[in-house]
């Protein structure tokens, strides 16, 4: 439970958090090597000729000030080298920091704004704030700390079976596809990034909140509870500007820093009686942040502190070196590349957790629809388990799925996830089916692995059982399938007796989910239900609209020519990949057509995602593609929906685009001369919503429709649905189904297919209901 908190928590603040911290690693990374940049971008302007010796402080600040007439407040300088220095001015009333320039140690003369400096000045805003000020530095500050969050989190939900091998850590398999290696690549490169991401945590943290600075000093600092500059902090702009003698100042720091001073920087005071303040770097420094402090009198250069780095405690040094280690420096050149990478690659766990996020999302969304098909059964010694495992919702869709073909074909079923068997209901099952996914290298799923630790293993006699076993995972790992492996093991030594050998599928492979399929098929005596055509080029001949006028969305009538030799039969589904992009992006719909006709027909209404856009299938098949141009497709059989043989009455039940699956059945029924056929069909309003309302007027006329019973929901004050009239048609439902007929209801889940439920229940009661799905006469196609 706890780790499944923690997994809720990780994806729930990546998504909310992972495209703050990816522009913060992307600008970061950007700023960190600034210097470098801008002197490569500028080198007549940023790199100097090295001359015998530089201005005096007092010599250069007097010349800049005259040349642009503010008064200097910070000066830094390199002495001896090609770069120019630094030299800020006093900022404006409520600014924090003034203006910077460039100048020429040398010469004192000021330099011409570098190309890229805004660019670089725009990236540190962006890192800190956004851009967006006090506001901006929230979200930020919030993103740092869901960034330590991630790197703990993150490395608990990893965690291997095998946590002593290194290669489950740190081997990056280029092999895999999909979403085995997006996972790869956010775990494994998660790991590589970890140190430098606790880092950049850790460290950023100190300019995000008050309390975790005044901590950190408080904790690491040689003097606790002493007043500190808070970095960022500037005082207003002085009134009258301070008197000081710049020749004492720069003869004080040379006395004080000694012979191996390398560069300085020199923060002049902003009010009469503050003391002048420097940091100076030496030439044997332990990185190029560890800074000596002094504070200095402005007018006679008289030392008032001074702090040497190679005097702290160690705690001291990092509290110094904090920016040092947030940009890598600490640790020389090496450390800030590895962190500018690391920065730099941020936007990649944003990008694959978005992708794994989705990837689960819409198979949780495909087992929630097949779960959706299948009826409880009533408590039964013959009921069939379908037990499953699953960890991104695959194995669970593939359960429901499996659970379906066995109530269409008669048997009762029970849908379990494995972590909610108990020992006793598996001691009672006689048959079972058993979904499992393996997680990284033979790991349970976190759903099953309270099941692996409370019955996996136990001596529980089991001699009645007779199951079968589907078995997912990823070759990739050496344990392929490791958990459904122990499972099966446990299994047959409990004395459980398997149908057949367990079948092992790599990822989503098509044949062997076929494999499978077709030894379902043997056990209930029906057709496997996956595809047995591929892929191909199917064209567009015309479309139709249904519904010109209508305050609904557009529905259209699309009529494809199918490729030779294609075939199907009334209840198939057409898998259309739109965009003839070949990807995760399948839709299926229901075929409204026979073979016989002049092409296969869909019913497709237009759906708006929340951006108000087409949605992706829908939009091509209904609008995006031309007659004549040509999209991919295949046939799907769905021998759970395929009419009865028999002459047998058919009660078909739908509302809106529903109607195609039901058209099909019908027309299927015409063609063999059965004409004890039963519509029930739901939509708005019958000026603008009836589909096909000529063919289902003429079929009732001719006597090949029965019984038609329009609910149209917005023609009357009071809202009338299919369920209702089904309701109002209570007593003739009996006496057809005393007749032998079969139930057939297709459209959508929400709503109609369960309120239809609802009332057979009702009318039928729970063991008639029942004894209609155990019969094969109560099927659905929902979506």
């Amino acid at each position: 439970m706890f780790k499944q908190i923690l997994f809720q928590l990780h994806w729930l603040l990546g998504i909310s958090a992972g495209l703050v911290l990816a522009l913060m690693g992307v600008t970061g990374a950007a700023y960190s090597f600034q210097d470098e940049l801008l002197r490569a971008l500028n080198p007549q302007t940023l790199r100097l000729e090295v001359r015998p010796t530089v201005l005096t402080p007092a010599e250069l600040v007097q010349r800049v000030e005259a040349a642009t007439g503010m008064r200097v407040v910070g000066l830094a300088l390199e002495p001896g080298s090609d770069s120019a220095a630094r030299v800020s001015f006093v900022p404006a009333a409520g600014e924090r920091r003034g203006p910077m320039r460039y100048v020429d140690p040398y010469s004192g003369e000021v330099l011409a704004p570098p190309t890229g400096q805004a660019f670089f000045a725009l990236m540190l805003q962006l890192h800190r704030f956004l851009a967006m000020g006090d506001s901006g530095k929230q979200v930020t500050a919030a993103s740092t700390l869901a960034l330590l969050f991630f790197c703990l989190s993150g490395l608990y939900l990893r965690w291997p079976r095998q946590a002593s091998n290194w290669r489950a850590w740190l081997l990056l398999d280029r092999g895999k596809k999909g979403r085995a290696f997006n996972w790869d690549l956010h775990a494994v490169l998660g790991t590589w990034c970890l140190m430098f991401y606790l880092l950049a945590a850790l460290t950023g943290l100190f300019w995000s909140y008050d309390w975790y600075r005044d901590g950190v000093t408080g904790l690491l600092g040689d003097a606790p509870g002493a007043q500190r500059d808070r970095p960022g902090r500037r005082a207003a702009a002085p009134l009258a500007a301070p008197e000081v003698d710049y020749q004492a100042l720069w003869s004080g720091l040379r006395d004080a820093a000694g012979p191996q001073l390398a560069s300085w920087n020199l923060r002049l005071p902003e009010r009469p009686g503050q003391p002048a303040s420097v940091l100076y770097l030496l030439r044997d420094a332990a990185h190029p942040r560890a800074y000596n402090q002094l504070g200095l009198d402005p007018l006679s250069g008289r030392v008032s502190h001074h702090e040497r780095y190679a005097d702290k405690s160690f705690g001291a040094r990092l509290l110094t070196s904090v920016y040092a280690l947030h940009s890598g420096e600490y640790f020389g050149l090496a450390g800030r590349v590895l962190m500018a990478l690391a920065s730099g690659v941020m936007p990649l766990f944003a990008i694959t957790g978005w992708l794994l996020y989705l990837d689960r999302r819409r198979k949780r969304r495909g087992a929630i629809l097949a779960r959706g098909a299948v009826a409880p059964a009533a408590d039964s010694a013959d009921a069939w388990l379908v037990g499953f495992a699953s960890q991104s919702g695959f194995a669970e869709q593939l359960a429901w799925q499996a659970a379906r073909r066995l109530q269409a074909a008669g048997f009762p079923v029970h849908v379990q996830p494995l972590g909610a068997l108990t020992e006793q209901a598996l001691r009672e099952t006689r048959q079972a089916l058993f979904v499992v996914s393996t997680f990284g290298d033979g790991e349970a799923p976190d759903s099953a692995r309270g099941f692996e630790r409370a019955l996996l293993g136990q001596p529980l006699a089991l001699d009645g059982l007779r199951y079968a076993l589907l078995a997912l995972g990823d070759r990739q790992y050496r344990q392929f399938c490791g958990f459904a492996e122990r499972l099966h093991d446990w299994l047959a030594e409990r004395g459980g007796q398997a149908l057949f050998e367990p079948v092992q599928v790599d990822g989503a492979d098509i044949r062997a989910l076929g494999h499978w399929q077709r030894r379902l098929g043997e056990l209930t005596g029906a057709s496997e239900s996956l595809p047995a055509q591929p892929f191909a080029e199917w064209t567009l001949l015309e479309r139709e609209c249904l519904n010109p006028g209508s305050s609904g969305a557009a529905t259209f009538l699309i009529r494809l020519q199918p490729p030779a030799g294609v075939d199907w039969q009334a209840g198939d589904l057409l898998d259309v990949l739109p965009c003839n992009a070949v990807d995760l992006a399948t839709r299926a719909y229901s075929i409204a057509s026979l073979p016989s006709d002049a092409g296969l027909e869909l019913i497709v209404r237009q759906q708006r995602r929340d951006d108000g856009a087409l949605g992706l299938a829908c939009g091509w098949l209904s609008e995006a593609l031309r007659p004549g141009q040509r999209l991919l497709a295949r046939v799907r059989r769905n021998s759970a929906f395929h009419a009865p043989v028999d002459d047998r009455p058919l009660i078909l039940i739908g509302n809106g685009t529903g109607l195609a699956g039901l058209r099909s059945l019908l027309k299927a029924r015409i063609a063999a001369g059965h004409r004890r056929n039963w519509l029930l069909f739901g939509e708005r309003h019958a000026a603008h919503d009836f589909y096909c309302r000529d063919e289902l007027q003429g079929w009732l006329a001719s006597g090949e429709l029965a019984r038609l019973d329009p609910a149209f929901s917005r023609d009357q004050a009071q809202k009338l649905y299919v369920q209702d009239r089904l309701r109002e048609a209570a007593e003739e439902l009996r006496r057809w189904l005393a007749q032998g007929a079969a139930i057939y209801v297709c459209g959508s889940l929400d709503g109609m297919a369960g309120g239809v439920d609802r009332v057979l229940h009702d009318i039928l009661g729970a063991g008639g209901l029942e004894a209609l799905r155990e019969a094969g006469r109560y099927r659905r196609d929902v979506y």
